[in-house]
């Protein structure tokens, strides 16, 4: 059996936000009969065996750990790397023992030999090793399409000398408010919508020309995978296969892969699973999900704002805060603010995400945006309150707020009242209702894509015998 098996190896980005959709795919690619190496670095592997215990990485006989060195000092910390370090690290030292993997996993007798790789858009060691043992590759752009198209457009910003800025003053003096027309299929944009490493005025700052080398390396890509579905990122989609024609949008990968090996799960950090109890004794639509994310932080005075907005709301909430959330130091409540929230304010440090979201007493999400996050409440029906940190979140933002239609945005210097403002609105307002609706029609949407004969479901299915060639 093992000598006819497909063999994919999947190589995602180290952070969290990369891992779990990679996860996702990996599962849906063993659930075709492929076997499965999914490749983790050392950092988080150990990570994995922390918050999992030893179990987590066990996984079965044809779907397998395995784990390379990140190339930075060794650490035991359980948070999320620094990323522009991660960033330039894998891409200097990756290489290497990746390609040392392969050809460990190569010449194992008890494994099917390596039939293709599927690497995260932003690891170009991947593709780089892909083509040097000579088989078929993918790459899975885990943060949102329009972002994508955004990253590819930072080289047109360079030449018309709008980015790197001139000097710190483009924060406050109304830069970032310029209209941004030019890029196709990305209507009512600003500076300040385009992905946050256009904000810098340094020509060598490593995360602006990081993404901008990945993203046009990964269009010249032979095959890209986007984690969305055709019909919620049409315009951008069709731009993108008008310059790269083998794209596929197989998206929400969350929703496509439930219910497939639980016991594979991706969480770096311990998941609380008690909150769901919590959420069984409140009332349908009337609690306010609270999480930011793993790689957020904020300082304390807005953690205090966010607490305040909330208490004052007098909604009940579920707010995950991991102890890294704030800059530089743990996060402590105020006791008057405890006091304030007994019985109907519940704090934890992580929880199972799209358990949450799917439960029927969640009535929004605050959420930093990030595309998964994103993609979830989508699927759930669940609108949001999006307070962007950095990356794809801003351009994630303004779409859910201009043109998906199911969102609102909060000041980024945020303050109490509008935290206030914002959930009664959403819970109670006619433009709440409005956005509520739309939030449902495209939980409606996405759950056609990834039934059978859906957009996504068709476009696997073609990424599977084009791309990776099997089948």
């Amino acid at each position: 059996m093992s000598s006819i098996k497909s063999h994919a190896v999947c190589l995602p980005f180290p952070a969290q936000g990369h891992v779990n959709p990679m996860m996702q795919l990996a599962k849906l690619l063993h659930s075709r009969g492929f076997h499965i190496t999914f490749v983790n670095t050392d950092f988080n592997h150990r990570r994995l065996i922390r918050s999992r215990g030893e179990e987590a990485v066990k996984g079965l006989p044809d779907f397998r750990y395995e784990a390379i060195p990140d190339g930075l000092p060794p650490s035991d910390s359980d948070a999320t790397q620094c990323v522009p370090a991660i960033c330039d690290s894998t891409r200097k030292n990756c290489l290497a023992p990746f390609l040392e993997l392969l050809s460990k996993l190569n010449s194992s007798p008890q494994l099917p030999p390596v039939t293709c790789i599927v690497c995260d858009g932003i690891m170009n060691c991947g593709t780089k090793a892909a083509q040097l043992i000579g088989v078929p590759y993918a790459q899975l752009w885990t943060s949102s399409t329009v972002s994508f198209l955004g990253f590819l457009h930072y080289k047109e910003l360079a030449q018309r000398g709008i980015v790197p800025f001139k000097d710190e003053g483009f924060v406050s003096d109304g830069t970032l408010e310029m209209p941004i027309d030019w890029i196709p299929g990305m209507p009512n944009m600003r500076l300040k919508d385009l992905p946050s490493f256009i904000r810098t005025t340094d020509p060598d700052d490593i995360m602006w020309n990081y993404a901008m080398e990945v993203s046009q390396e990964c269009l010249k890509s032979s095959s890209i995978i986007f984690n969305t579905f055709d019909e919620f990122e049409k315009e951008v989609l069709q731009v993108i296969a008008s310059k790269s024609p083998n794209i596929y949008a197989i998206g929400p990968l969350t929703s496509l892969s439930r219910n497939l090996h639980n016991s594979l799960n991706s969480s770096l950090w311990k998941e609380d699973t008690s909150c769901i109890e919590w959420l069984n004794t409140m009332k349908p639509k009337s609690v306010v999900y609270v999480n930011y994310g793993s790689v957020t932080v904020m300082s304390n005075h807005h953690l205090e704002e966010f607490a305040w907005g909330l208490a004052n709301s007098k909604y009940p909430f579920l707010w995950v805060v991991r102890p890294d959330v704030v800059m530089g130091e743990s996060a402590v409540f105020p006791r008057e603010f405890m006091e304030a929230i007994k019985g109907r304010g519940l704090i934890t440090s992580w929880c199972p995400q799209q358990q949450v979201l799917s439960h029927p007493a969640v009535g929004v999400f605050l959420t930093h945006c990030g595309w998964n996050s994103l993609l979830e409440a989508v699927s759930e029906g669940v609108p949001l309150i999006c307070w962007p940190f950095f990356g794809d979140q801003q351009t994630n933002c303004r779409y859910s707020c201009t043109t998906w239609d199911n969102g609102m945005e909060i000041n980024p210097d945020v303050k109490r009242k509008d935290v206030e403002a914002l959930v009664k609105e959403i819970m109670e307002e006619d433009n709440g209702q409005r956005i509520r609706q739309k939030a449902l029609e495209w939980k409606r949407k996405a759950k056609s894509a990834i039934s059978v004969g859906g957009s996504s479901v068709t476009n696997f299915d073609r990424m599977i015998k084009e791309a990776l060639r099997q089948g």
